[in-house]
């Protein structure tokens, strides 16, 4: 039988998938045409969504943006065959926007049903599991280090000294987080693979429990995300029906299983202490360190705690080898990065590619450049706190400590792109009143500090005494970034001066009439 595939992802959702997907079926009905609807993810291409496929002996033919209304036309022009129509793709793995990409984490999205175990296991699913169990523990994270894997979610952090940590700390629990809580402006990556491909995220995590005795997993995915919740927690309980998760998991003597919770929309529960006083049931405060999670973590218990895409990259390793994974990228940033287009960008998006693509390709031949057609003017890369960089550093690649030496950060992977219309004194105001909003409190130099720079940014752009008011500010920005207890009051630094740095006509401002 033919199979039609309409994403079920929250974008595709936003733009009426829901509908075309009920369309589809009344049409087919209506036809007497024998076809299976399946709900897949997004592939990512989100200026093509619904992006709607029916397989073929050719392969995959897409066909989009569709809407309901194109429904009958696509149907009349004998489209379970793959025949044309003016929203006719072409065989979809030939769009050259996916066909140059390099996905491995990515790998399944958008191909498979989400919910179907068969499927994932069709496309390679737990073979990186079925040889993380012929392994000793140790094997397992040397198998990890040896990748050169870093933490996806911003810092960093050699993934393989993380894990090893945790397997050398001697305790009666040990556990598994999963860091879901995506805030990041710009940012989805997680959200896709929660919602279009769950099942690796469970093998990663599972493959963790088993490399350093850990029996017991959480996933901590923000309130803001209640698709990838639901069908997270769904893929959960099939894993756990089919002997994937719980005791004895594939018959092998070591137990996993996982717990989903919801968090309730506070950003600094992406900052790891934060989330695990959340997890706790406490309210989400950060934790002075040390000690660190890998030795005193949930419950005080050594704890792994890793980004989503980090987790999910580990079955790859497993099944693939590490000499494949690292043999990918550049310098110490080995693999791939799934980044993320979002902002004023013709062509938004998820782009997995080995690191040390150049940010101009990213924005210009993958992008499109901006929607609004005028020129580009900065992009800032790492979510609210990352810096705002020119056109001029588009030959920057992206990799950690390139970005580094230019005072930026990779983050989560998130490029947000603005034209020339942008009032870059105005952005910098944004950084400090996102800190001061979103700031736990514990520490004076991010919870006064962030109010403070409001205020001083207000009195830039009001034009009194821009001077002087900006010496303040970047006396201001070195004692948050010296002083604050966690990365959001240390890293809001980081877009101010970079502003200030890159774009400082933007902070002369007129003085006001009264004021001569």
């Amino acid at each position: 039988m033919t199979r039609i595939f309409v994403p079920i992802d929250s974008t595709a959702l936003s733009l009426d998938a829901e509908e075309v997907a009920e369309a589809l079926a009344q049409g087919l009905q209506r036809k007497g045409a024998q076809a299976e609807i399946v709900r897949n993810g997004s592939r990512g291409l989100f200026w093509l969504e619904p992006l709607v496929e029916v397989e073929t002996p050719a392969g995959r033919v897409g066909y989009g943006p569709v809407t309901p209304a194109d429904v009958p036309g696509l149907l009349a022009a004998n489209f379970l065959e793959g025949g044309e129509h003016p929203l006719r793709l072409g065989l979809v793995e030939e769009i050259p926007y996916l066909k140059r990409q390099q996905r491995l984490t990515f790998a399944r999205c958008g191909i498979v049903d989400p919910l179907s175990l068969s499927d994932y296991e069709a496309h390679g699913g737990y073979r990186g599991l079925a040889k993380a169990l012929t392994l000793e523990p140790a094997a397992i994270v040397e198998a990890v280090t040896v990748s050169g894997l870093r933490g996806r979610g911003g810092a960093g952090f050699p993934t393989g000294i993380k894990w090893k940590t945790v397997l050398g700390a001697a305790s009666d629990q040990k556990y598994i987080v999963c860091n879901a809580d995506e805030g990041d402006s710009g940012t989805f990556a997680d959200r896709l693979l929660l919602e279009g491909d769950p099942f690796v995220l469970i093998e990663g995590m599972t493959i963790a429990g088993v490399a350093v005795g850990a029996t017991q997993g959480f996933v901590y995915i923000r309130s803001e995300y209640p698709h990838s919740f639901r069908t997270f927690k769904q893929a959960v309980q099939i894993a756990r029906d089919e002997g994937k998760l719980g005791r004895r998991i594939l018959g092998s003597p070591h137990d996993f299983d996982i717990e989903v919770r919801l968090g309730a929309g506070a950003y600094i529960c992406g900052e790891e202490t934060s989330l695990l006083e959340s997890l706790e049931g406490k309210r989400g405060v950060i934790r002075f360190k040390p000690p660190l999670p890998a030795l005193q973590g949930l419950f005080g218990k050594p704890t792994v705690v890793n980004n989503l895409i980090t987790l999910a990259t580990v079955p790859f390793i497993l099944s693939e080898g590490a000499e494949t994974y690292r043999d990918f990228g550049m310098g110490r940033s080995r693999g791939t990065l799934p980044v993320q287009l979002a902002g004023n960008v013709k062509y938004g998006g998820l782009v997995e590619l080995a690191f040390g693509v150049t940010l101009d390709t990213l924005i210009n031949d993958f992008g499109g450049g901006t929607r609004s057609g005028r020129p580009l003017r900065a992009v800032q890369i790492g979510g609210p706190l990352g810096a705002y960089l020119p056109v001029s550093l588009l030959g920057l690649p992206m990799d950690y400590e390139a970005l580094a030496a230019k005072r930026g950060m990779l983050g989560h992977g998130g490029m947000v792109l603005f034209d020339d219309s942008v009032d870059m004194a105005r952005q910098a105001r944004f950084a400090m009143e996102f800190c001061a909003l979103e700031s736990c409190g514990k520490c004076t130099p991010c919870r006064i500090g962030s109010t403070r720079g409001v205020e001083v940014l207000d009195r830039i752009i009001a034009g009194r005494d821009p001077d002087k008011q900006t010496a303040l500010l970047r006396d201001l920005c070195e004692v948050m970034t010296d002083g604050s207890l966690c990365a959001l009051g240390g890293l809001t630094p980081l877009p101010v001066l970079s502003a200030l740095e890159h774009f400082p006509e933007d902070f002369k401002r007129p003085v006001p009439a009264a004021a001569e």
